[in-house]
């Protein structure tokens, strides 16, 4: 038998702003294997069945249609009714895969998934149109434009989702929580992820935040603290590492993320039926912020290579989790190129916490759970509360310290962004806490 190396790209989750690209993707070659006996022989009488069915319709139909678009659309239900995430990539589509990691895509900005016939939102991308115009993850778009979303396949939702940048797109969007359908008009962009961003919170305690999972994102991150250590003038006290709304990406990214903060042990793991769906990630000595707390926000929108980043470092007992429960998508899908130059996006294995937890359908359970709130500053009241100083012949302080300065310090100026942000502002708080019990 004649054998021939195909390309594997292994998923862990695509971006779906507006067309199938690789969020999650390892590459590797092969060379393929002989078909295992089961799958071997074939099944006849369901052989039968189809090329009547095909027969029929090729006689009978009210229109003429092509024998290669009945068997491209017999490809597409079987795959179809396997799960989510396998799909009959067209060559167009599989270039764009190809091309989904280098961070630069035309689109919306989300990640899109199947659910009960709908487009359901995984999470919006940070600094997207979609991002901006309020999507959220969980939203269920059931219209695009004037075309209801049931019954269309995911790849025709995203064919309409795409178009020139610049150009306008209605999302007729379902929401918890609210009573009605809300229209959402999204403006088609050139969307650019910066994988990685990065700020001092405060004097010793970092920010980083990673949006997706690129094939940089590994020494992105390093950059970031090396960058984050300078600014502070030493050696940082904790660190928040956000991953709400990641909806995931390369594999390699997820695995050197968490090596980032390990020291040893198993990062993560594959099981499938084949040999090559198997692998093993080990953390390699050195962590790049010497053992200092890390507290991981995750939310609904928390995907893939993200789950993988959590479900590492919580296994390990190196960071805590914070947030709501994450998305749950714990399996590997591997694109199979075709002779023809298209391809087939399979599901061929599950991934594995270190611990062995399985995150599919389930994802990672934080260790502190947070509703979602929105924190603000009380405004400053009419009366202030009257304090001891405030009381008529009060024994002075002792100190030297003038009465007038008990104005100072009552909390006054801007809102920082922990304050408007509640995961943020109560992550940095178990942080201090963290870093005082150290």
């Amino acid at each position: 038998m004649l054998r021939k190396k195909n390309l594997l790209i292994l998923t862990l989750g695509f971006l779906l702003g507006v067309f199938l690209s690789t969020c999650g993707s390892v590459m590797a070659e092969r060379e393929d294997a002989a078909l295992p006996k089961d799958v071997q022989s074939l099944p006849f009488e369901e052989l039968r069945t189809f090329t009547e069915v095909f027969g029929r319709i090729k006689q009978d139909y009210v229109e003429s249609v092509t024998d290669k678009k009945l068997l491209e659309g017999a490809i597409r239900g079987m795959l179809a009714e396997l799960d989510p995430h396998s799909a009959y990539l067209t060559g167009e589509q599989y270039q764009e895969l190809k091309e989904g990691t280098t961070g630069q895509f035309g689109g919306l900005g989300i990640e899109v998934t199947m659910e009960n016939g709908f487009i359901k939102v995984v999470a919006p991308i940070d600094d997207t149109p979609a991002q901006r115009a309020g999507m959220q993850a969980g939203d269920l778009i059931v219209k695009l434009d004037d075309q209801p979303v049931k019954g269309m396949t995911l790849v025709d939702a995203v064919k309409i989702m795409r178009g020139e940048p610049g150009s306008d797109i209605v999302l007729t969007v379902i929401r918890e929580g609210e009573t009605s359908p809300l229209v959402v008009t999204i403006t088609r962009a050139i969307i650019k992820v910066k994988s990685v961003k990065s700020k001092l919170l405060e004097q010793d305690y970092g920010y980083l935040r990673i949006s997706s999972f690129q094939s940089r994102t590994g020494q992105n991150l390093l950059d970031a603290v090396a960058e984050l250590k300078k600014e502070n003038g030493g050696e940082l006290k904790g660190v928040v590492l956000d991953l709400r709304n990641n909806p995931g990406g390369v594999l390699n990214a997820a695995v050197e993320v968490s090596d980032s903060f390990l020291e040893e042990g198993l990062i993560v793991f594959t099981e499938g039926r084949i040999k090559n769906s198997e692998m093993r990630f080990n953390a390699s000595p050195d962590d790049i912020i010497a053992g200092a707390p890390i507290v991981v926000l995750i939310n609904a929108g928390s995907a893939s290579a993200s789950e993988i980043v959590a479900g590492a470092l919580q296994d390990h007992k190196r960071a805590i989790i914070m947030g709501e429960k994450s998305f749950g998508k714990g399996s590997v899908q591997t694109i199979l190129p075709t002779s023809n130059g298209t391809a087939v996006k399979l599901t061929t294995a599950r991934y594995y916490t270190p611990s062995g937890r399985s995150i599919q359908a389930e994802g990672i359970e934080p260790d502190v759970k947070l509703a979602r709130v929105k924190l603000e500053s009380m405004e400053k009241a009419k009366f202030e509360p009257i304090k001891e100083a405030d009381l008529s012949h009060h024994l002075a302080n002792g100190n030297g310290k003038d009465d007038a300065d008990k104005s100072k310090g009552d909390g006054e100026g801007e809102k920082s962004e922990e304050i408007r942000d509640y995961p943020l502002h109560e992550a940095l708080t178990l942080l201090k806490g963290l870093s005082i019990l150290n």
